[in-house]
């Protein structure tokens, strides 16, 4: 009776209740996914900005910059030999967030350092500033750079739930409802044409009633 996905439908009051019930679940469903989409963009756009801030500011801090000055000043051999024990020790603890459903982690940079000057791997007698600066540099971006790996990390995994939830709520807008409206609506016009036909069945059966009884008043009035 349906052209829809070539489904075979009993055509009864039953069935029109139960696939009305799917149609406002699924409309009902649609809406909350949608809302959670919605949600989650705008969570991950926060999250996407504070990222590119952090990234940018990184970005001018190079500790790339600081040695290479260092290296113009100082010979690469005797800064290998500077750098070649390392004196902070650093521990990476992860946990996890919920944000709208999805796992994302957090991460908690904690350093130690091994040595009695600050952090530096070697005494500042025989040195350039330069290298100092470049060692300073990168002890001081460490933990924004856990923190920019956390932001990048939870943007990624937001981003593929968003893109699942945009199937669902795509799939359930262009299929599911519109399939579950014209099974409602092929249910409805079956019904109402099956009412209509046994109204002029009871009408028929009336006339020929009314008719059957006119000829047995007429046969007596005769007789």
């Amino acid at each position: 009776m349906s052209d829809v996905a070539d489904i075979r439908i009993t055509p009864t009051r039953m069935e029109l209740k139960k696939y009305r019930a799917k149609l406002t679940s699924a409309r009902r469903g649609h809406k909350l996914l949608r809302d959670k989409r919605d949600e989650m963009i705008r969570r991950f756009l926060e999250i996407a900005r504070e990222a590119k801030e952090l990234r940018s500011e990184l970005s001018t801090k190079s500790a790339d910059t600081e040695f290479a000055r260092a290296a113009a000043y100082t010979e690469p051999s005797f800064i290998n030999e500077a750098l070649m024990l390392p004196s902070v020790t650093g521990t990476l603890k992860e946990k996890t967030k919920n944000i709208m459903g999805v796992e994302v982690p957090e991460y908690e940079y904690v350093s130690e350092s091994a040595s009695d000057v600050g952090g530096f791997p070697y005494g500042f007698a025989f040195t350039s500033g330069e290298l100092d600066d470049a060692v300073a540099e990168i002890c001081n971006i460490s933990h924004r750079l856990v923190k920019l790996a956390e932001l990048e990390q939870s943007a990624i995994l937001l981003c593929d739930e968003i893109e699942r939830t945009r199937r669902r709520v795509n799939a359930l807008e262009y299929i599911m409802i519109p399939k579950y409206e014209q099974i409602c609506r092929d249910i409805q016009m079956k019904l109402d044409e099956n009412e209509r036909a046994s109204q002029v069945r009871l009408m028929k059966v009336k006339d020929m009633m009314i008719e059957a009884q006119l000829k047995a008043k007429k046969t007596i009035v005769e007789s």
